[in-house]
């Protein structure tokens, strides 16, 4: 039987992984960015989301059906150990499908040809990503190892980063470098996955038991993914790399701000699922209102101030060389507060309910406004284009999703003081605001800017007792007092 996880001993170990997910491009981005330039930025970035589409096809959708079914068995090592070699089988399968797909592209596609060995390097995601297990080790819990296992591979993804990328013609270096920084652990999780499940050959294996639930799953996976590249995969082949590296400066702090947005959603998954197959309601409604209740916190004012403050951060992350990426980041920022909502609506609360296909259709109504969008905007506004084919994408989506839930939403949302959220974003903006009129370098400009409007922000809500902010920081004093002692 495995022991249960603390809810808020999850959250802070995937709090300190977003933040390592903050830091690394944080850190290294400005250095590549201007070594690369929008070219050859925009080469990796164009092939990054190209080979994201046979991935895709690779894992099936296991990765979120995979934690839901392996979360409800966790407490029955033989059905769980079934479980797990039937679905990794099933996923080693799509890998052989999914690289002869990739190989004829490669020779036959035009587009393809110049960077053929770009390509071959990034694919190596498909194959370490379906041996990484990772739905295994979420189902479980095991975020702590999920956090430290992280660390260690992007520790030496950096070092290797400044070390090996000095030109831009180290555009394939970098690439090779990214994939060892995100999918280099999953070798790890392959070697230690004997601690969670048994290695020997069970036999009776029933991998077409999984099969309806896995292709629903495909299908909202496929979606996720065509919604989520499309536009940078139309712009590689509509417009210019440049075009491409412009639009992936703008796209790179608004993932960094979603990883932020959905840290506390990506660990309560596979509780949910454990309190509805246990039928915990009362526990289920209240993580599902937390959860909401984060990304109304945190969400919103980040995409207000980086829409604020979108020259400083363009000309800070990535430099002067970049600035037609001012304009995509400020139309496509209001998704990092779509996404976190969509994020808890969909993959919290509908697909542990086993209502995945209301996802799923909600997902196809963003892949078709997002592909009509991007073949009308692109040729006119290329990367500006781009950015607001997501963004229409993104609130598509939302809406599809708020219908069904429309009552459970709005009791969740009556028990969050939006008002109160309101009037501190307008007090931080006011506050904050001014600093646009000096004369300062874009980091400066940042720091001052963030100081006095997430200071007002946090200040005003926290005299006011917003509940929420109240209990992170009663927590927070806590542990320090433990530590103390």
């Amino acid at each position: 039987m495995q022991k249960q996880k603390s809810i808020k001993q999850n959250f802070i170990m995937n709090v300190i992984l977003t933040t390592s997910s903050f830091l690394f491009p944080f850190i290294t981005f400005p250095y590549v960015s201007r070594v690369l330039l929008p070219a050859g930025m925009g080469k990796v970035s164009f092939a990054t989301s190209l080979i994201s589409y046979f991935s895709m096809f690779a894992q099936l959708g296991i990765p979120t059906y995979g934690i839901r079914v392996c979360a409800k068995a966790r407490d029955q090592r033989e059905e769980l150990t079934r479980t797990v070699h039937e679905l990794l089988f099933l996923n080693l399968i799509m890998d052989v499908i999914s690289y002869a797909c990739l190989f004829a592209a490669l020779l036959f596609i035009p587009r393809l040809l110049e960077d053929r060995s770009l390509y071959l390097i990034m694919s190596a995601t498909v194959f370490l990503t379906s041996i990484g297990v990772e739905w295994l080790y979420k189902a479980l819990e095991q975020y702590t190892y999920i956090t430290f296992r992280s660390l260690l591979f992007k520790v030496i993804s950096l070092a290797a980063m400044f070390l090996l990328v000095h030109g831009q013609e180290d555009y394939v270096i970098y690439g090779a470098i990214s994939i060892f920084a995100s999918s280099a652990s999953n070798v790890c999780n392959f070697i230690n996955i004997h601690k969670y499940v048994d290695l020997k050959w069970m036999g009776g294996y029933r991998i077409r038991r999984h099969l309806g639930a896995v292709l629903t799953f495909f299908a909202m996976a496929c979606a996720t993914t065509i919604y989520t590249n499309l536009d940078v995969v139309m712009l590689g082949f509509m417009a210019t790399d440049a075009d491409v590296g412009y639009y992936n400066a703008a796209v790179k702090i608004k993932t960094i701000l979603v990883s932020i947005v959905t840290s506390l959603g990506a660990v309560l998954l596979p509780r949910a699922s454990y309190y509805i197959e246990h039928e915990m309601w009362d526990e289920f409604k209240k993580i599902s209102g937390k959860a909401i209740h984060f990304v109304v916190l945190i969400g919103l004012p980040m995409a207000l101030y980086f829409i604020i403050f979108a020259r400083a951060g363009i000309h800070f992350l990535s430099g002067s060389a970049y600035e037609a990426s001012v304009l995509p980041m400020r139309v496509i920022m209001p998704t990092v507060f779509l996404i976190g909502i969509t994020d808890v609506l969909g993959i919290q609360i509908l697909v542990p309910l086993g209502k995945e296909k209301i996802v799923l259709r909600s997902e196809i109504v963003g892949v078709v406004v997002d592909l009509a969008l991007n073949a009308i905007l692109i040729p006119r506004l290329a990367s500006t284009g781009a950015a607001i084919g997501t963004l229409v994408a993104e609130a598509a989506v939302l809406l599809v999703q708020y219908l069904f839930l429309q009552d459970e939403v709005e009791e969740i949302l009556r028990g969050i003081p939006c008002s109160r959220i309101f009037v501190a974003l307008l007090l931080g903006t006011l506050g904050s605001v001014w600093v646009l009129a000096l004369s300062l370098n874009s980091f400066l400009r940042l720091v001052l800017s963030a100081l006095f409007y997430f200071g007002i922000y946090g200040v005003y809500l926290f005299l006011r007792k917003e509940d929420f902010l109240v209990e992170i920081c009663a927590q927070a004093l806590r542990m320090l007092g433990k530590r103390k002692k």
